[in-house]
Order: structure tokens, then sequence, then C-alpha cells
């Protein structure tokens, strides 16, 4: 064969393979970027909900949302690995692919409730450390749909890259895309969709966008297999499914999964208790609203009769709760102002709804706590500290500066009242609260039940501050049953503030290394 011939053949083999090039759908820049876009804030969305989820089981706490931060990027991480080897196969076969895959993420998604309401029985039973137990808890439920989540970016980034004229602009353009969509993502789940559908329904709301994504990707493929609409609806009925499910909350507001449980012993006395997230945050009785049925409510309720400095004494509240406290304030006669600084709305419309708390018997600010002291430059004669997220108090409560705020908002003879939790064999928290607290005010007391605790218990203290003692060293009240509670001594606050050097501040309050990990 002549050199021409063979030149000839090659321009033919040349123009044979450049043929299917041309019937080849290229999808454009744009729609690439929108469907880069959505997925991301789909998967971001689905983030957001899993510490809303775990929070009737392990609390929210910084350990809860680390974990949820670390086991979703894990599934973005084998995601991206995984769609790196879809990306080199053909673009009707990579996207192809990437429509199953996006199908899967629908199904993990609609079905991540039912999932962790099964697993949450055995791996808390089987799981002792709470670490483990929430690793475990997010990885069983939230893996997968990060995983899947995770595997168009690179296919994506292929196809705009070998499409598109300028493939450094369709890089740029893509990965900004990923970000956006994380962002819109992040806000809509915080502001809007927890908010207004609650976590259920949003898991089914992605679970759409993902099937609704995953059409996209079969068609920009060429062809729409009847299987795979069919496992579109089946991960549709799915997520439907689970949208029957019966949810851990009665309400679930912004904040927090609210239950509301009647522990009544008989009809004629009902008796009811409010659990936020996983936690007691009040119980309440409708025909005794003085009485306490926990010891630091107990504590709470008698050091504010002892310390005030007068009958028609002022009080603000930081946290609502049942509102049991300023309930059995406003029963009492002359009492003065009462003011409650509750975050949440809703659990103030529980209160008054199942909890015996009439609204008109206190000004309820609908605000953070420090927020609202900062506000309003009124000085109260007892302001009492009883907001918790987890067991421990928030952070921005529990420093310096905030107890500095505390005092300018105090009268001269007003008096602060706070409940702190800490173990038997640890009592960091319990030092570093007191350390803290006496940098701003003179006199401070710790207040407990006067019993031998048990070893590693969990207890509840309640420290008393301002310029003066309280005029009673111990006193018996009901917690519901009579019980004594007492002042440690000089010597024992001494101890338990000179164990440690740590002042809490705004820029460092560790509170959760403080309180350290318990199996209880």
């Amino acid at each position: 064969m002549s050199r021409p011939a063979i030149a000839k053949i090659t321009r033919q083999d040349m123009h044979l393979t450049k043929k299917p090039l041309m019937n080849t759908r290229i999808p454009p820049l744009w729609l690439l970027v929108f469907l880069q876009t959505v997925v991301s804030a789909a998967s971001l969305v689905v983030e957001i909900v899993a510490g809303r989820m775990l929070a009737p089981y392990v609390g929210m706490s910084l350990y809860t949302w680390t974990a949820v931060i670390a086991v979703v990027l894990a599934g973005f991480s084998v995601g991206h690995w995984w769609g790196g080897l879809m990306a080199s196969k053909p673009q009707e076969t990579a996207l192809r692919q990437t429509g199953w895959v996006l199908i899967a993420a629908a199904l993990s998604t609609g079905l991540a409730v039912v999932v962790l309401q099964g697993i949450a029985g055995p791996v808390m039973s089987a799981v002792s450390h709470p670490l483990g137990a929430i690793i475990a808890l997010c990885t069983g439920a939230f893996f997968l749909p990060s995983l899947f989540a995770g595997v168009p970016a690179p296919v994506l980034a292929q196809i705009g890259a070998s499409t598109a004229p300028d493939s450094g602009r369709a890089l740029g353009a893509l990965f900004a895309a990923g970000a956006i969509g994380a962002i819109a993502g992040t806000l809509l789940a915080g502001f809007v969709f927890i908010s207004y559908l609650g976590s259920t329904l949003t898991l089914a709301l992605v679970a759409l966008v993902y099937v609704a994504m995953a059409l996209l990707s079969f068609w920009l493929a060429g062809r729409l297999p009847r299987a795979a609409l069919l496992a579109s609806l089946i991960s549709l009925a799915f997520a439907g499914y689970a949208l029957a499910t019966p949810s851990p909350c009665d309400t679930e507001s912004k904040y927090f999964c609210i239950r509301s449980i009647d522990v009544s012993e008989t009809k004629d006395d009902p008796i009811r208790m409010m659990v936020l997230d996983h936690l007691v945050h009040g119980t309440s009785s409708a025909n005794d609203p003085t009485l306490m049925y926990t010891d630091h409510a107990a504590m709470l309720d008698a050091l504010t009769e002892l310390r005030a400095p007068r009958q028609d004494f002022s009080s603000f509240f930081i946290g609502g709760g049942s509102f049991s406290m300023p309930r059995a304030i406003a029963a009492r006669k002359g009492h003065g102002p009462i003011t409650v600084a509750e975050v949440d709305p809703e659990v103030t419309n529980i209160a008054v709804r199942d909890f015996w708390f009439d609204p008109a018997s206190a000004h309820v600010l609908h605000v953070d706590a420090r927020v609202a002291l900062a506000r309003d430059p009124d000085q109260y004669d007892i302001i009492i500290g009883d907001a918790f997220t987890d067991i421990a108090v928030p952070q921005h409560l529990i420093t310096q500066e905030f107890f500095e705020l505390v005092r300018a908002r105090l009268t001269p003879e007003g008096s602060y009242l706070m409940n702190v939790v800490d173990y038997e064999d640890n009592l960091q928290t319990l030092g570093a609260m007191l350390r803290t607290l006496e940098t701003v005010f003179p006199v401070l007391e710790v207040w407990v039940e006067q019993r031998q605790p048990v070893k590693g218990e969990r207890m509840v203290f309640i420290i008393a501050a301002g310029n003066a003692a309280t005029p009673e060293s111990s006193f018996i009240t009901r917690a519901p049953d009579a019980a004594r509670f007492g002042a440690l001594s000089d010597t024992m606050v001494a101890s338990l503030k000179a164990r440690d050097s740590l002042i809490l501040t705004d820029d460092f309050a560790p509170i959760d290394r403080l309180m350290g990990l318990r199996a209880d």
C-alpha cells in the first residue's frame, strides 16, 4: 500500500471518530451549574437537619455538631472519590450513573428518619460512651445520604471542563456553584425549612429534589430508563412512608424538639413534664403552682424568697421552660414585676397551653437573655439563671463579661441565682463558675441538697451571688417531698476555686470540656 493511500485511510478514520461526537448532547454550562447548585444546597439542608434530628436522642452540644460535620464531610469525601472514578467514563455513561446515584441519595435521605428511629434504641443501649453513640447514630442515618450527594460534583466538573470553550472558567463556575448552593441550603434549612416544615417533611422535600436532579441527569445522558423512573417513584414512596412515622416531638420549633408528658398519678391532680430535646426542663402541677418537682427548682424558689430584699421584689428569669418558677411567684400575694427571657416563643405557647402559665402574670421577652439585659437598663432585685443547652449552660451566659452585665442590672441589695450541673467526681465546671463570678461579686454561696452524694453522681448546685450572704445557712422545702438544702462551707468553696486558675470569658469558655463526656 502506498503512502498516499495510508494518509487517505487515516483521514477517513479521523472523520469516523468525530462523527458520533456531533450527535452527542453537550450540556450547556449553565445547566451543569444549576445541577451542581441544587445538589449542593440539598446536601447542606440534610446536614443541618441531621443535628436537629439527633437532639431528641443525644442533645444539642458541641460534640453533636462536631460529629455531624465530621460524618457528613466523610461522606462527601468518599462520594467525591467515587465521582472521580465515574468522571473518567464516557459522558453518557457518567451522567446515567450520576442519575442512579441521585436516586440512591433520594432513597437514603427519605429513609434517614426511619433509620435513626430504628437504630437509636440499640445504639444507645450498646454504646455507653456518649461521643461513640453520637457518631454511631449520625453515621447510621446520614453517612449514605452525604456519600451519594458528593458523587455528582467531579462528574459535572469533568463534563464542564471538557465541553466548555474555556475549561478554567467552567471549573470556576462549578466550584462557585457548589459553595453558593451550600450557603443557600444552610440558610434555607435554618431559617425556613425546619421552622415551617419540620425535619421529616424537609427530608422528604430534599428527596423530591434529588429525584428531579436524577431525572435531569438521565435527560442529559440522552435516555430515561423505565427502571430509573420506577426507582424514583419507590424512593418518593419511602419518603412518604417516613412522613407517616411518629415523630419524637410533640412540637418542633426553631430551637427545640418539645414534648409535653403527662405524669399525673390521678386525674384529679394533673401534673405535666416539659422535655426540650432530651432534657427535662420543668414539671408543674395544675393544683399547686408553688410545688417544685426538682432539686434545682426547689432551691431557686426558696432562695428567691430568702434573699429578696422586700416582699414586692422584681425578678428576671433567664430561660422560661415550663415557667414553673414565674408561675409560683405569681401565685403568691404581693409579688413585684416578673420578666422572663425565653428565646423560643413556642416554649411559651406550650407553657400556656399545657403548664397552666398565665401570660398576663409576667412580661415575656422572646429574645436571648443576654440581649434582653443589654438592651434594657432596668434593674431587678433577683435575676435567676436557669437556661441550658443539653446539660450545660450556654457558653455566652457563663462568662465574666455576662456576669458584669448581670451585676449592672441588679439593685444594690439584689442577688443573682444560678443553676449549675456538675459531676461529683469532677466539679471543674462549678469551680470555674465560682472563680469567674468571684471577679464580679463580693459574696458567693453554693447550695446543694444535704445528703451524701453517690460516687460519680450528676449533681445540681445553686450559686447565690450578691453583696450579702443569705440569712439562713439551710432550709427545708418540697422537691416534691420535703428535703433539706444547705450552703457549702467557706472552706469547701475556697477549695473548689483553688483547683484551677481558669476564668471564663467571651473569648474562652470551654464548658463542654469542663463538663466532660459521661455515659449518663
